[in-house]
């Protein structure tokens, strides 16, 4: 767990609200009226390595109905500072017309860490018509079991014509379509992110049935652990990483 925590400071992702507060299905983390947030975790039957030569090859695993030509292979990215996520749009076949070439530049890449972090900055989309700008990183690291982590996080803010709280999910979707697509290449190993349905709420209690549940609420007084494996391990790694620097 250590090397996840190495991999997310070298990110710059915010430790603390990752893992105390990290996302069990993929969601929107956080948005007010400057912006929002949204986060994807994937556990993927792959070394960083494989992982980071995959991820660079967008045009594998991008999906196509959120492209400007309507096909991923059209896709690049140059994984170096300055470098363009960049997509070629094809001159029109109609032979009745003369076209050009054109092109699209999705995102620039500013963070280049082989086998541990991409991170490039653009408007993704709709946004690209806004004054609002996004940060896309995404973090790698490999397990105990030599499988890797993917830890996807896109920062959107500035001024937009659109409401937010309705953006940020579309957004989200999006980002959840693309990490799933990364993943199923790589060959994932954990349940894939779904929109978490609405609880049903709980049928009222017969009034005989109150007192019985009083007392079994007294007996069972010891509060119960609802953190998963995952983010229990986290956490230990997080306190063990702070006792080493104690």
């Amino acid at each position: 767990m250590l090397r996840l925590i190495a991999a997310l400071r070298t990110a710059g992702l915010a430790l603390a609200g990752l893992v105390f507060a990290q996302p069990l299905a993929a969601e929107v983390v956080k948005a007010d009226d400057d912006g929002f947030v949204t986060r994807e975790i994937a556990v993927v039957e792959a070394a960083p390595k494989q992982v980071w030569l995959t991820l660079i090859s967008p045009a594998k695993w991008w999906n196509s109905g959120h492209t400007w030509s309507g096909d991923a292979a059209n896709l690049t990215i140059r994984p170096q500072a300055g470098g363009c996520f960049c997509e070629k749009i094809p001159e029109d076949p109609n032979p009745d017309r003369i076209t050009l070439e054109g092109s699209v530049e999705h995102m620039r890449v500013v963070h280049a860490f082989p086998e541990r972090a991409l991170r490039m900055q653009g408007a993704l989309g709709p946004l690209q018509s806004e004054a609002a700008t996004g940060v896309l990183t995404v973090a790698l690291a490999e397990t105990e079991t030599g499988d890797t982590t993917i830890v996807w996080e896109y920062v959107v803010g500035g001024y937009m014509r659109y409401d937010v709280p309705t953006i940020s999910k579309a957004v989200d979707g999006v980002m959840t379509q693309q990490l799933n697509g990364l993943a199923k290449l790589l060959g994932r190993v954990d349940p894939p992110a779904t929109a978490e349905p609405a609880p049903e709420p709980a049928p009222e209690p017969a009034p005989e049935a109150e007192a019985e549940q009083g007392d079994e609420a007294a007996q069972d007084a010891a509060p119960s652990d609802a953190k998963s494996d995952r983010e229990r391990s986290l956490e230990d790694a997080v306190n063990a990483l702070a006792d080493e620097d104690s």
